[in-house]
Order: structure tokens, then C-alpha cells, then sequence
């Protein structure tokens, strides 16, 4: 049972970067829970899926795609919670992902809770 969790947050966490590539934004809001935060160093905080959306919509708009993330670590918290973090590189630019916190919801679709990651280059 808990290897399924780290299975099926990795899972849900490659769907979101195989619709992010795709430029599927309506996809990868709603990948996140409804009381989300997600933490983009050096750009700035934002907390809940609207303020999420205002970020990444513009942002894949641009033309951002080809994310990959490489070195991907996991770590089980409890059946119902899944940390992820790894490198991260897209067409315009790369980083490192410090937390995706994947948690199963009442209905079993895992949603991102926080989304916490650095720009380090961007191209």
C-alpha cells in the first residue's frame, strides 16, 4: 500500500509535467489542492488556485515547455502524503524543485498541496 502512494504521486505528478508540455493550464491548475501554496524563488509566493493560475497562465502562454525533471527523489510521509523534489530544466530556463507535497484526497485523486521550486538559470 505505501509503495502505491510513491507510485501514484510520481504518477500524478508526471501527468501534470506531460499536460504543463502540452501548454494544458486548466489541467495543471486543477492538479492543485484548493488551499495550495506554491513558493516560486525568486518570483514570488502565491497561495490558492486562482493566484496559482495567474502565475502559470501567462507563464506557459509565453511558450514555456519541454519541462523535465531529472534526479527525482521521494519520500513517503504517511500513506496519504508524498514528498517530491528534483532538478528541473525547460526551454527557458532550470532550477530545482525543494517540494511538491502530493496529497491524496477524499475522492483518491492526489492534488499538489505545496508546490515549492527555485529559478536558478532562465535562458
Amino acid at each position: 500500500m505505501l509503495h502505491d502512494s510513491l507510485t501514484a504521486a510520481l504518477n500524478a505528478s508526471k501527468n501534470w509535467i506531460k499536460h504543463f508540455n502540452r501548454g494544458d493550464v486548466d489541467y495543471c491548475v486543477s492538479a492543485y489542492a484548493i488551499d495550495a501554496i506554491m513558493e516560486a524563488k525568486p518570483l514570488g509566493d502565491y497561495s490558492g488556485r486562482d493566484d496559482i493560475d495567474n502565475f502559470w497562465r501567462p507563464f506557459v502562454q509565453s511558450g514555456a515547455t519541454d519541462l523535465n525533471y531529472t534526479n527525482i527523489w521521494l519520500k513517503l510521509v504517511d500513506e496519504n502524503t508524498v514528498h517530491l523534489g528534483a532538478n528541473w530544466t525547460m526551454n527557458v530556463g532550470e532550477g530545482v524543485i525543494t517540494l511538491e507535497e502530493w496529497v491524496k484526497s477524499d475522492s483518491g485523486t492526489w492534488k499538489l498541496l505545496v508546490d515549492s521550486f527555485e529559478i536558478h538559470k532562465q535562458f
